[in-house]
């Protein structure tokens, strides 16, 4: 009586759909070993290509054979023992040795003959034929969809990969705003900086759905595939996919883009403020200078304006006024990251146990499903009984498998956010004590938005966290402030 080995293999790399699955190749094997009564000594599987030897379970299974532990290998297909030459030599070598005296294929018959031996051969030949020339119908596939013009790789945002027919198509939400951004940047009336403070507020994301950087929309802006064009290895393409914009409003931006990448003079008495407060009635704020002083007031351009003259002075007083605000004292702020690098660790080491304990309950299913299959080909147990049971156990793994996805999607995105809030915030008072109109300009865009003049005193919504250290009452101390700004961003 020989003893088998049961070996089972799906490469990550084959795009035959005709092969099975390991699952389906281990069903299957059970199913003929327990129809065939084949004593089963070992069960071994792995998702690796055969294209080249080193296959630890492979090499494992030929260990047992040459310990004696067994004589026999069942497996689906003589493709899933061997691509390659010297995998294919082994198995040959062993049959004439004497080491395995039998093996089984549901779908490939053999017998330790002259013949059966030479069929083997042919069987490993052909599969090494069949990986030598899928890289090259991969190939060839690539070049005929680069000349069709459907663009081999994931689609860029504002357009979303169709699986069906294998193109590309306009995300209905995102194309939108990837036009309205080559619009409002060829307008020349913001920087790139801006541009992605302005979208990121609009709640444009990335493709993994997280906030714009810089880079990102400056790549978005260079690129020709919103117009039709795309690069491929360096070589251009006509897109079949549906431009977002036109090449004439493409051209604007990669004009501004070039005029704002020169070196220009610095204009020493320029008014810092303008472009970044608007008036109530809607209008731009200007500035001009009177008797030496700067005042900012409305550009009046939609008609008569109540809003009053304000000095420049006065206006940085209040912006000082408001980082004062929201400025940590240094030893809070450093109680504050202690206490969020613990965080880190405590959230990154809860999480990764949730995973582990759910992907064990998991495992616990699959046996428990593995021994229902046992039982059922064992006619332990009835069809009807090992159906229900069966969906029974598939829709518990699913409820567990969703279990985990939550968990990784919930995740800990906050922390980071929240530790450039209190660096930003450790910084406040120094911006505001250092007076430079420039980095109290930008340090606001950091902490608020929609900036307007009322009154002759700016308004703005505040950004997550800021409003708890500038409108909240006086924290005792630095734990009930890290508490308050820990709930805020947590939630968000």
């Amino acid at each position: 009586m020989h003893k088998y080995i049961l070996y089972a293999r799906k490469s990550t790399d084959e795009d035959d759909r005709q092969i099975l699955s390991i699952e389906s190749q281990m069903a299957e094997l059970k199913e003929f070993a327990a129809k065939e009564k084949l004593e089963i000594a070992a069960s071994l599987c792995e998702a690796k290509t055969a294209k080249e030897p080193g296959r630890m379970k492979f090499g494992e299974m030929l260990a047992l054979i040459e310990q004696g532990k067994a004589d026999g290998i069942l497996s689906w297909h003589p493709d899933r023992l061997a691509r390659n030459p010297i995998d294919g030599g082994k198995i040959i070598y062993m049959v004439d040795t004497g080491k395995i005296k039998s093996l089984k294929f549901p779908s490939f018959w053999f017998e330790d003959t002259p013949q059966g031996k030479f069929m083997l051969n042919i069987a490993f030949g052909q599969s090494k034929y069949f990986i030598d020339n899928l890289s090259e119908n991969v190939k060839r596939g690539l070049r005929q969809k680069l000349r069709n013009g459907v663009y081999p790789g994931w689609a860029p945002l504002g357009y979303l990969n169709e699986p069906k027919y294998h193109g590309i198509i306009i995300d209905p939400v995102k194309h939108k705003f990837i036009r309205k951004l080559f619009e409002v940047y060829a307008g020349g009336e913001h920087t790139l900086e801006a541009l992605t403070t302005k979208f990121n507020d609009l709640g444009l994301t990335s493709v993994r759905n997280r906030s714009l950087q810089l880079s990102m929309v400056h790549r978005i802006l260079r690129s020709p595939f919103y117009y039709g064009l795309f690069k491929y290895k360096g070589e251009t393409y006509q897109g079949k996919h549906e431009p977002i914009i036109a090449k004439k409003l493409f051209d604007q931006a990669q004009e501004v883009m070039k005029y704002r990448g020169k070196k220009r003079k610095i204009i020493k008495h320029g008014f810092i403020f303008t472009g970044f407060l608007k008036c109530t009635c809607g209008c731009s704020i200007t500035a001009e200078t009177k008797k030496g002083h700067i005042y900012y007031r409305c550009t009046k351009k939609k008609g008569p304006c109540a809003e009053k003259y304000v000095r420049e002075e006065k206006l940085t007083e209040q912006f000082k006024n408001t980082l004062q605000k929201v400025s940590l004292p240094d030893d809070w702020a450093d109680n504050m990251l202690n206490e969020l690098d613990k965080e880190k660790i405590t959230a990154a080491q809860s999480s990764v146990a949730l995973v582990e304990k759910t992907q064990a309950e998991i495992k616990k299913t699959e046996i428990r499903l593995d021994n229902l299959l046992n039982d059922r080909i064992d006619g332990i147990i009835e069809k009807t009984d090992y159906v229900n049971k069966k969906d029974s156990l598939i829709k518990e793994k699913l409820d567990l498998a969703d279990k985990i996805k939550e968990i990784k999607d919930k995740g800990n995105n906050w922390l980071e956010p929240m530790r450039d809030f209190i660096l930003r915030s450790k910084l406040a008072k120094k911006t505001a004590a250092e007076g430079d109109l420039s980095e109290l300009k930008a340090f606001l865009k950091n902490i608020g938005s929609n900036f307007i003049l009322k009154d002759k005193k700016f308004r703005f919504h505040w950004k997550i966290g800021w409003r708890a250290l500038a409108e909240g009452e006086p924290f005792p101390n630095w734990r009930c402030a890290f508490e308050k700004i820990r709930t805020e961003f947590a939630k968000n």
